[in-house]
């Protein structure tokens, strides 16, 4: 009996043990090793508080730092507004030294100078950048604040300043703003009246622009003074300056 029953016993886990086996050689398994799928993101922010330094008119794409010269502070230029929708730089005008004469007279802006000694003088210029990643456009408008007055508070009557040969200039693959003179005079009047430049509709003008004055070989020709003969003039310094404004206000004439 106790054989009989360890026989039967040894048959069971036999079979037990065959139909794993058997069960075990039908298993099938991918030749590849199977297929997944997984992601990578990124997602972009406005340039908050983030100041972009000048970059070459002629060459925006050129490495920097090009540090134009102000010809009015030893100091230097100072720094851009914060983006993301920001002025970077914009160019300080030097019309030299002339004699009196009662005679009209046109004084050109001098050369935009840069520290960079490689590069040597350029056209002047103002600078932009929209960080926004939005495309919603902006506008860029300047004023006169008054007349040029001398140091003992006379004025240069008459005297008007005008830009001549502007161009706009990128290395951005958003449009271009669509709006930008070519030519424009300022009313040195003191009414707070601002003259419209340059301007970006919806869909242009994400990125670093700059509108120049001329170029490499026009930069000492392309913005004028114009001052009558009539005009008293003392021996002295006159000054004026220039207030830029960077607006979200798109494609504005």
């Amino acid at each position: 009996m106790k054989i009989n029953t360890n026989l039967k016993a040894l048959g069971v886990a036999t079979t037990m043990l065959t139909g794993l086996v058997l069960g075990g050689s039908v298993t099938s398994y991918a030749a590849n090793g199977g297929v997944y799928d997984s992601k990578a993101i990124i997602e972009f922010k406005p340039a908050d508080n983030i100041i972009t330094p000048p970059v070459d008119p002629t060459d925006p794409g050129n490495p920097g730092p090009i540090d134009p010269i102000d010809p009015t502070d030893p100091n230097g230029p100072k720094p851009g507004t914060p983006g993301p929708l920001s002025i970077d730089y914009a160019s300080s005008l030097d019309f030299g030294k002339p004699k009196i004469t009662s005679t009209n007279q046109v004084y050109k802006a001098k050369a935009q100078q840069f520290k960079k000694e490689s590069r040597g003088d350029g056209p002047n210029y103002v600078q932009v950048t929209d960080s926004r990643g939005t495309e919603e456009g902006w506008s860029l408008q300047v004023k006169q604040d008054g007349q040029f007055k001398s140091t003992s508070g006379k004025l240069l009557t008459g005297a008007e300043i005008t830009f001549n040969k502007a161009w706009v200039n990128t290395v951005s693959t958003s449009p271009k703003p669509s709006i930008a003179k070519s030519s424009f005079s300022l009313k040195p009047d003191g009414t707070g009246v601002a003259e419209n430049i340059m301007s970006a509709k919806a869909g242009e003008g994400s990125g670093t622009y700059v509108l120049v004055f001329g170029d490499d070989n026009t930069a000492a020709d392309s913005i004028e003074l114009s001052v009558p003969g009539s005009t008293t003039k003392y021996a002295e310094k006159y000054a004026t300056s220039l207030t830029w404004t960077l607006t979200d206000v798109p494609g504005q004439e």
